[in-house]
């Protein structure tokens, strides 16, 4: 079989394709593979962009390792198996009253997946998914089992990962009671979230905009937390369907494939697309205001920057993009989160801007990406894992200061390269 990532952007012909329920079956699987010379890899959604999970080898399924195995509500603990999505967790979460306390903006992918690609959400005081983890349960080249928890050697590693190191089975994350989120999403100029990015990221639990290129037009999002006892307000119906279905959804497809065919129309859609857009607000649960639909397709890379280099960087975007032919169709979305301690997140120890580019799936992109890497690497970008680039491991060594730990861990734990792959010999050498 042929299997494809969502956005189609990489795709394997594995040998074998596995869908174990249990730690011990994919104990099994992976000993087995490694005795005949094969390859295995891990997939959850495939909404990976790079081709960090193909293998040409055994493809494991984790899909049916989808379920919570304990909770802890008081202390607010919960242990799961990690191929359970996002999308089944967090309404599962709050059943018991909990939550994560940050997300990315969708939420299709798994929960190993989120985290061994270092998915991270938005709030410049908040940090990535990953950094909630306090657990793990991982099955190593070898098909040993090994339980790492907040004081073991591999914890700084293994939260992510980048599934070098082994197949994570299980994950405990430390949640937070579940809590509601006030959203205010309104229109503003370009230069006026750059005049005021300290007050907009500092003053807001969560702060992101999306910037229409060719225009000076954002939309933006402050997603705040609202005292104990305040009423859930969502979306009406109506709204969310005009707004989150009909707009964002059906019409931005459509617009999309007009700008195909008609490239010179992109600026003109661009600012019909940032119009309709108009202010609205809403209180509901954190995961709902958090998570978006998306359902057009699209190719995206994304770096993280310091912080402070964040209104240049987006300065030598737009000059880029004013003084070339390229037309794009999608926003320029921006976010930030705060630095942690996993040796190999684009947090480590630095705040974040966290930048990406867009380009609908059916229009040339790479010109465009190229172009946008040059700028950010001259800023110390550090890609996104999961989200198109081409750098190596000659670049990300610079990038991160436990880069050789890390890679001497993959060295002992893996050094027959049982879970390698063409994109992870580019990343890690």
């Amino acid at each position: 079989m042929t299997w494809t990532n969502w956005a189609g952007s990489a795709s394997a012909e594995p040998v074998r394709v596995a869908y174990p329920r249990s730690t011990a079956e994919v104990a099994a699987i992976v000993k087995e593979a490694s005795a005949a010379g094969l390859c295995v890899k891990a997939i959850g959604a495939g909404h990976s962009f790079t081709a960090i999970g193909v293998t040409d080898g055994v493809l494991l399924r984790l899909n049916k390792m989808a379920r919570i195995l304990d909770v802890d509500p008081t202390g607010g603990r919960v242990r799961m198996q990690a191929g359970i999505s996002l999308r089944k967790l967090n309404p599962a979460l709050r059943h018991y009253g909990l939550a994560l306390p940050n997300l990315g903006d969708v939420d299709p992918q798994s929960i190993a997946g989120a985290v061994s690609t270092g998915t991270h959400g938005t709030g410049g005081h908040l940090q990535g998914i990953a950094a909630a983890i306090v657990g793990l349960e991982m099955v190593t080249a070898d098909g040993a089992v090994v339980s790492i928890d907040e004081g073991h050697e591999l914890f700084g590693a293994a939260r992510v990962g980048l599934g070098a190191l082994g197949i994570i089975t299980e994950v405990t994350l430390q949640c937070v009671p579940a809590f509601l989120l006030h959203a205010d999403e309104r229109p503003m100029r370009l230069d006026a979230v750059v005049d005021n990015l300290d007050s907009l990221v500092d003053d807001n639990n969560h702060f992101e905009f999306y910037w229409f290129p060719h225009t000076d037009r954002t939309s933006t999002k402050r997603n705040n937390r609202v005292p104990a006892g305040t009423q859930r307000e969502p979306l009406g119906t109506a709204r969310a369907f005009i707004d989150d279905e009909l707009l964002s959804n059906g019409a931005f497809e459509l617009l999309n494939r007009v700008a195909r065919r008609k490239r010179d129309w992109v600026p003109r859609i661009n600012r019909l697309s940032a119009s309709v857009l108009s202010a609205r607000s809403y209180t509901d649960h954190s995961y709902d205001v958090f998570v978006s639909p998306r359902r057009v397709t699209f190719c995206e890379s994304e770096f993280a920057l310091p912080r402070a280099a964040l209104p240049a960087a987006l300065a030598d975007l737009r000059a880029w993009i004013d003084s070339h032919d390229e037309t794009i169709s999608f926003p320029v979305e921006v976010r930030f989160a705060a630095a942690d301690n996993i040796w190999m997140s684009t947090g480590y120890e630095r705040d974040n801007a966290y930048i990406a580019v867009h380009q609908y799936h059916r229009i040339p992109h790479k010109r465009y990406f190229a172009a946008a890497q040059t700028i950010f690497t001259s800023y110390e970008g550090r890609p996104h894992w999961g989200k198109l680039h081409n750098l190596d491991a000659t670049y990300l060594r610079k990038r991160y200061a436990r880069f050789d730990d890390f890679v001497a861990v993959r060295d002992r734990l893996d050094p027959d390269r049982v879970f390698g792959n063409d994109y992870l010999a580019r990343v890690l050498g």
